[in-house]
């Protein structure tokens, strides 16, 4: 079992950065690999970046590609989201999850297994 708890949202203006931090609980942080998906109103809920284990492997939508940066700390159960250049569209709630399938950046939703309540993000134009 695996809880996760987000935090670091807020309100930024375009074009500003923020870091999103994701707090796992148990002692078994390493197996599992990472993931951020964010869902705006109105919106299917939609993946924004992976990283493996170890954090040797990356993944991320094109949509964010060269402006966000995912990235982990096993000591301290922790999985990050570095955000710069921030977009209106980029606002949404943003969700950390944790998937059993640690040795590749995994896209796929239901591969999922554990997720975080979830985090808003608010970029005002």
């Amino acid at each position: 079992q695996v809880q996760l708890v987000e935090s670091g949202g807020g309100l930024v203006q375009a074009g500003g950065s923020l870091r999103l931090s994701c707090a796992a609980s148990g002692r078994t942080f390493s197996r599992y690999g990472m993931g951020w998906f964010r869902q705006a109103p109105g919106k299917e809920r939609e993946f924004v970046a992976a990283i493996t284990w170890s954090g040797g492997s990356t993944n991320y939508a094109d949509s964010v590609k060269g402006r966000f940066t995912i990235s982990r700390d096993n000591a301290k159960n922790t999985v990050y989201l570095q955000m710069n250049s921030l977009k209106p569209e980029d606002a949404a709630v943003y969700y950390c999850a944790a998937t059993p399938v640690y040795s590749i950046p995994v896209v796929d939703s239901t591969s999922y297994a554990y997720w975080g309540q979830g985090t808003q993000v608010t970029v005002s134009s």
